[in-house]
């Protein structure tokens, strides 16, 4: 089970941190995927973390403001925007899959969160 959280209502240039809690024993094999929904759009890509930690991979969009990263002793990920702009509004969710690595297709992961709104107003 994946649980979001720290979503809400920032200004335009402010930052917000998401955690992510799974419960289960196996966390720390599971990579870590960030996904985003804006109204009337698709899902999409967000960012990715390894198993580990040691690597990460974020969409264009989200390079130089986001920054994911993994407390595996607490089974939980976390995901740092700065700089938010109002098209980074979207119900924001975390997903694991037991692939490991790196990967951005929302097909190659098993298990998803119900999500956080994020709201950026201008």
């Amino acid at each position: 089970q994946l649980v979001e959280s720290g979503g809400g209502l920032v200004q335009a240039g402010g930052s917000l941190r998401l955690s992510c809690a799974a419960s289960g024993r196996l966390f720390w094999t599971y990579r870590m995927g960030w996904f985003r929904q804006a109204p009337g759009k698709e899902r999409e890509f967000v960012g990715a973390i390894s198993p580990s930690g040691d690597s990460t991979d974020y969409t264009d969009s989200m390079k130089g403001r986001s920054t994911i990263s993994r407390d595996n002793a607490k089974g939980t990920v976390y995901l740092q925007m700065s700089s938010l702009k109002p098209e980074d509004t979207a119900v924001y969710y975390c997903a694991a899959s037991w692939q490991g690595g790196l990967g951005s297709n929302q097909i190659s992961y098993n298990y998803w969160g119900q999500g956080t709104q994020v709201t950026v107003s201008s």
